[in-house]
């Protein structure tokens, strides 16, 4: 069984070590979908907070492109995919985050599907940035444009069996049909967890999530 307390101590041991010698620090939560990637950053975040240390989790989830560009592009059924994404626009928050000051983040709102321009402002005296999502490691363009803006990178290594049921169950739990279920993992969750996997580069920390 995992131990996810361990899993946070790890990081957050690492974090501390790292912060010495800066001000701020940017760190990058990458994994397949369903890897645990936001519960993780969110417990690291409560930890840091907990010890005294500022943390704001920002997800990559809030530069989706919306659904109307996405049916425009014909790429609708591939939402998630790399290319759904505003990666420039991300890449572009990420050095604004790099630099200080006040940052205004977008948010996903997954139950309407869409995202949320300006919901939450990382503030200029926030200490430690989780950033996370599937591509932050990602070694094709625009997405490799991250590489030297991480102060620290971990990496969910999750077998693809216990991806692919976790993908089906999250499908289960809207509504959907075991056999339609399967299909929406399969063409597409699925493709998107194994281009995680067989596309970013290694990481810092690698933590087993199996």
């Amino acid at each position: 069984m995992i131990n996810v307390t361990l899993q946070v101590n790890e990081i957050a041991e690492r974090i501390h070590e790292m912060r010495k010698d800066q001000v701020r620090m940017i760190v990058a939560i990458c994994g397949a979908p369903a890897s645990g990637k936001s519960t993780l950053a969110a417990e690291v975040a409560r930890r840091l907070t907990g010890q005294k240390c500022s943390a704001a989790v920002v997800p990559m989830d809030g530069f989706h492109l919306d659904n109307a560009i996405l049916k425009t592009r014909g790429i609708l059924a591939r939402k998630g995919a790399p290319e759904t994404f505003d990666a420039d626009g991300f890449v572009h928050m990420v050095k604004r985050l790099r630099a200080g000051g006040d940052v205004a983040i977008p948010v996903f709102d997954r139950a309407r599907d869409i995202a949320i321009a300006g919901a939450e402002i990382v503030p200029h005296d926030c200490q430690v940035i989780l950033a996370e999502g599937n591509y932050l490691l990602m070694d094709t363009a625009p997405w490799d444009q991250l590489e030297p803006l991480w102060d620290l990178t971990v990496m969910l290594d999750v077998p693809m069996a216990d991806l692919r049921a976790r993908l089906i169950q999250r499908w289960l739990s809207h509504g959907l049909s075991s056999p339609a279920a399967t299909r929406r993992a399969e063409s597409n969750d699925i493709p998107n967890a194994q281009g995680v996997i067989e596309h970013s580069r290694p990481a810092d920390i690698t933590l087993n999530r199996g």
